[in-house]
């Protein structure tokens, strides 16, 4: 996957993307709330993820139908890998360590926690 990082308001059209999967400009523009960005606006945020290889597009005449190159899970997945291994020395029991210590997480959550890790454990 490319490492190329999605800024908070490529996130915000990320989103669409992955949600519609292909899109035309007033397809993205309908799906923001009010009020909307200029359709220039957007025209320059797809023009950026394009350049990360993250969106791409096919042409119909003058009209651009834009698609996500990258899966939402892929995506996140990385960041998750990115974020491991920045902020927790690449330990993934230092990670789950401060998330379950600081992350609020009722008797039931942690049990549903565990449950999962259970089931990897035995798949």
């Amino acid at each position: 996957m490319n490492e190329q990082k999605l800024t908070e308001t490529e996130i915000i059209l990320m989103e669409i993307l992955w949600k519609k999967e292909k899109v035309f400009m007033k397809d993205i523009l309908e799906e923001y709330a009010e009020p909307k960005p200029a359709s220039t606006t957007i025209a320059t945020l797809l023009k950026r993820m394009q350049n990360k290889d993250l969106v791409g597009y096919k042409l119909y005449g003058n009209s651009r139908e834009y698609f996500p190159k990258v899966k939402k899970e892929d995506y996140f997945q990385g960041e998750m890998s990115s974020m491991i291994d920045r902020f927790f020395n690449n330990s993934v029991s230092q990670f789950a360590s401060f998330f379950t210590s600081n992350a609020k997480l009722s008797q039931k959550q942690l049990k549903e926690l565990r449950d999962i890790i259970d089931k990897e454990i035995t798949d």
